[in-house]
């Protein structure tokens, strides 16, 4: 793969490869190499790509690492096995320790968006130590989202439609074509419901990871481990009244995750696993990143500078 292809999404940033207990990882990383580390991991169906419209901002302040999941862009994607334990955040979350120790941080802020978000708050929940702070940008615990979805059948159908068993979903979506079944959750979850928001740049490079048929089966994996260790996970932790120690904010959008629902994605988070969380409603669709980086920028950026 060359690693060129995007890296105008993010000048002066250098493409890393890092060898780790996951297999071969891709990041971008910028910003002065003394400076505070903060990880940025991506989420569902994305790359780290979509993190080009804040990381040359945060890198002013801060060392950034843009990562690719496991399963996502440019970094490995293993088959797992009948378990899903392999794309467990819990497993995620140790293999992105070790990633990052392996350049150089052992402590380190850290942002998720979507699944990235739910590897965020896995590791911080069970190596809390790592962490100085955490954002999670548009997401609530995922305990509770099957919760939700459970509550009303139909809603977030992509959830269970992808932790089906393989190879069903994987089929279905080789069948009905990757763009075809990709952009459409993309443009759905936007707020002006189209693709207008992505840059071709950064969209081409989504499509160049989820046309890899290995890919989109573990993206299933991912959604497979969401409905299994995922979800065992949170309820363990949540009887056992496990708390995240770090300060903690929660973006939410206000056209996709917030309409309609009983409790606010803040209030499961002060419920659950962070009591003492602030948080904000930005105007956006899911994508805030990219459909609101200014909004999104500037309450990232006060409460890195805690």
């Amino acid at each position: 793969m060359d690693e060129d292809v995007g890296g105008d999404l993010f000048p002066g940033f250098e493409a890393l490869w890092i060898e780790g207990p996951g297999g071969r990882a891709f990041a971008r990383a910028g910003g002065p190499a003394e400076a505070p580390p903060l990880l940025l991991l991506h989420g569902f169906p994305q790359t780290h790509a979509m993190w080009h419209r804040l990381a040359p901002d945060l890198a002013r302040d801060h060392r950034v690492i843009c990562l690719d999941l496991k399963g996502y862009g440019w970094s490995a994607a293993p088959a797992g096995g009948p378990d899903h334990v392999a794309y467990a955040k819990r497993t995620l979350g140790r293999e992105i320790v070790a990633l990052m120790e392996k350049i150089g941080h052992v402590h380190f802020a850290l942002c998720g968006h979507d699944r990235g978000a739910r590897v965020a708050y896995r590791l911080a929940l069970d190596e809390p130590g790592r962490v100085a702070r955490l954002a999670l940008l548009d997401i609530v615990p995922t305990l509770v989202q099957w919760e939700r979805i459970e509550a009303q059948p139909g809603a977030n159908p992509h959830w269970p439609f992808l932790a089906e068993p393989a190879p069903r979903p994987e089929d279905e979506i080789l069948a009905r074509g990757p763009d075809t079944y990709f952009e459409g959750l993309l443009a759905g979850w936007t707020k002006a419901k189209d693709l207008a928001p992505f840059d071709p740049r950064a969209l081409a490079l989504y499509r160049q990871s989820w046309n890899v048929p290995e890919r989109i089966h573990a993206m299933c994996e991912d959604y497979r481990a969401g409905a299994g260790p995922d979800r065992a996970a949170d309820a363990a932790d949540l009887a056992a009244g496990r708390t995240l120690p770090m300060p903690v904010l929660v973006l939410s959008s206000d056209a996709y995750l917030e309409p309609g629902r009983p409790e606010t994605a803040l209030a499961s988070w002060h419920r659950t696993f962070a009591p003492r969380a602030t948080g904000e409603i930005i105007p956006s669709g899911h994508f805030l990143a990219e459909e609101n980086p200014g909004r999104t920028l500037s309450a990232l950026r006060a409460f890195l500078a805690g």
